[in-house]
């Protein structure tokens, strides 16, 4: 609307401007021609009456004449001059005072009567053109005003004009607003048939098909909802019915795994035999790759179910490299490998058993697919206050095309040059690094992977770096394991899990008492006057029954003489959260199936010096 009431307006005003200048320009020359011709005519009478006064030198008369003619209307003054320039009369006018802008008129007078009119002497007349200027100055402003006025009535109709001429467009971009919206159906009305008609027509036409598009891709859009969301759960469903299976798989196959880890173990006890310990470390062999693969669908099904509880300390980095050694050194030294693991005073704040778990990982891994050199595990501090940890390998290395899989579940990287080990050593499933990628994330941290075919890989993660703090003194490693003459009664619902512990824990000397449910447990008791040693407890029995209900049972059974609650074990192949959570919350002692020989006779003395220790400070505080 500004930009069409300017162009209404802009030729009004140069017009306007252009008639004022030339009216204006015009009306002062009339003006000045017309204070001209009175100048000219009032010199011509004065020359004519001064011919015989002057002819006759009377002088007097000269200056009554100059006087009566600067009497007249605008003469500002009048002069009579002699031939010879004397001025013989000067009068000033009526308008003579001030300085005003004048018109000068010289006229000669001549004698008429005289053959060839000689020259008698002259007349100069000045006009005065204050009224000229005076009426100039009036018609400016009478100008000024007719053009102010024209301009106020080109505005207006200019304004008008464009409302009028604008509206439709106006009307158009109403309706783009109301598109953009996302109103449902927009027409505006047809005012005419000029261009501005056929834009609103178009504009119809474009709105209905785009209204026709929006109905079609709603539809669609909908379609695809419902679609993505059955997508979703069957994924969901998929997901669900996965983990059921690894904790299935992790529960039921670890039962008779355990049962055969507890009866390969019992074998070797007191066995003199080389041959017969030759199998039997053989069985352990194949027991212990077993374990490997069933530890690889437990880590993953912990992770995916949310299992794994994040515990964060403080702690020095060299303990966990030092565990990690511990547990390798042997396996690299029987294929040829060194393992390095480089000392660091730095320390870490992280969660140590899952950082513990990733490096086992890496360097089992590494070892793996390591057939000369060997494996360096070291620490390096950052500068962003981070302390990354490599674990690099002389081995295979990774194929480019492999490298963004390798973190993938169940993707494992054949290996046709020799470097994975054919002999004695175990394979995975392809989880080792999915599990590692999992627990770098809980840790918030990535592990990234450099690696060259034929030459090696590394393995990288960084750690938050704290302060050295002073470490409390570490417990003897040197006291003995001895469970010897312990009673302990065992509840599991697998009579081939129980013979096989009570076959293991009596030739360790202890006293051995088995249940398969709460009321064998009970009765158990009924023969023991005093409460067990330790109770070691699978989690989930027959029937739907949870050794936490049948440990409580016990403690109710007990605690009628006012005997103080036993110690208690728990062992299990769950993987569900909630029963995990269960466990968690009871704070009890657990392992996860199968448990090797070594880790159950550790948790039992872990747990009978924890009764113990707790035992004798309430008795101290009574």
């Amino acid at each position: 609307m500004q930009r069409l009431a300017l162009v209404a307006l802009v030729p009004t005003l140069v017009t306007a401007t252009l008639l004022v200048t030339m009216l204006t320009q015009r009306q002062l020359g009339s003006l000045r021609g017309m204070a001209q011709n009175n100048a000219e005519a009032i010199a011509t009478q004065a020359a004519s009456v001064s011919a015989a006064p002057l002819r006759d030198m009377q002088r007097r008369e000269l200056v009554r004449i100059a006087e009566s003619i600067g009497e007249l209307p605008h003469v500002a003054r009048v002069q009579i001059r002699a031939a010879d320039g004397e001025i013989l009369a000067d009068d000033l006018g009526r308008s003579g005072a001030g300085h005003a802008e004048t018109l000068t008129v010289m006229r000669d007078v001549v004698d008429p009567d005289q053959p060839g009119h000689p020259v008698l002497g002259s007349v100069m007349v000045d006009v005065s053109l204050n009224d000229a200027i005076a009426a100039q100055r009036a018609s400016l402003q009478h100008a000024l005003v007719a053009l102010g006025i024209s301009l106020l009535v080109a505005t207006v109709v200019g304004w008008q004009a464009a409302r009028w001429i604008s509206a439709p467009l106006r009307r158009l971009v109403a309706a783009v607003h109301q598109l953009g919206r996302g109103d449902r159906h927009v027409e505006v009305e047809v005012t005419d048939q000029t261009e501005i008609g056929e834009l609103q027509r178009g504009f119809n036409s474009a709105a209905l098909a785009l209204f026709d598009v929006q109905r079609s891709m709603e539809k669609e859009i909908e379609q695809a909802t419902v679609e993505l969301a059955r997508k979703n759960a069957a994924l969901e469903a998929a997901s669900v019915a996965k983990a059921r299976f690894l904790a299935a798989a992790s529960h039921d196959l670890r039962q008779p795994l355990y049962a055969l880890t507890l009866f390969s173990s019992a074998l070797a006890v007191d066995e003199k035999d080389p041959i017969r310990l030759d199998r039997i470390a053989h069985i352990q062999e194949c027991v212990e790759a077993l374990d490997h693969l069933f530890s690889e669908l437990l880590d993953l099904s912990r992770l995916e179910t949310g299992a794994m509880q994040i515990e964060i300390t403080e702690f020095p980095l060299d303990h966990v490299l030092e565990e990690v050694s511990r547990n390798f050194r042997m396996i690299a030294e029987q294929h040829g490998l060194r393992l390095i693991m480089r000392a660091t005073h730095l320390w870490v704040r992280s969660d140590r058993t899952m950082l513990a778990r990733i490096l086992n990982n890496l360097v089992s891994n590494a070892l793996r697919y390591t057939s000369q050199g060997g494996v360096l595990v070291v620490a390096r501090r950052r500068a962003d206050g981070t302390v990354r940890v490599d674990v690099w390998d002389t081995g295979s290395g990774i194929a480019p095309e492999h490298q963004s899989r390798v973190f993938d579940e169940f993707y494992r990287v054949e290996c046709h040059n020799g470097g994975e080990h054919d002999s004695g050593h175990r394979r995975g499933l392809g989880l080792g690094l999915a599990t590692v990628q999992r627990l770098a994330e809980l840790l918030d941290t990535q592990v990234l992977l450099k690696s060259t075919p034929g030459r090696g890989s590394v393995f990288s993660f960084h750690l938050p770096e704290v302060s050295p703090q002073q470490l409390a003194a570490p417990p003897s490693d040197d006291v003995p394991l001895d469970v010897s003459g312990m009673r302990v009664l065992v509840i599991d619902d697998e009579p081939a899990i129980l013979s096989g512990i009570r076959y293991l824990l009596r030739s360790w000397g202890c006293d051995v008492a088995v249940a398969e449910d709460r009321t064998q447990a009970l009765l158990a008791a009924e023969e023991w006057p005093v409460p067990p040693d330790i109770v070691i407890s699978d989690l989930r029995l027959r029937d739907g029954e949870s050794g936490l209900d049948v440990l409580a049972a016990l403690d109710a059974h007990y605690l009628r003489d006012d005997v103080a609650p036993f110690p208690r074990l728990l062992i299990t192949g769950e993987t569900r959260s909630d029963r995990l959570r269960e466990i968690m919350a009871a704070k009890i002692p657990v392992l996860y199936k199968p448990v090797s020989p070594e880790q159950l006779r550790e948790a039992m003395m872990a747990a009978w010096n924890a009764s113990r220790a707790t035992a004798t400070s309430q008795v101290a505080s009574a």
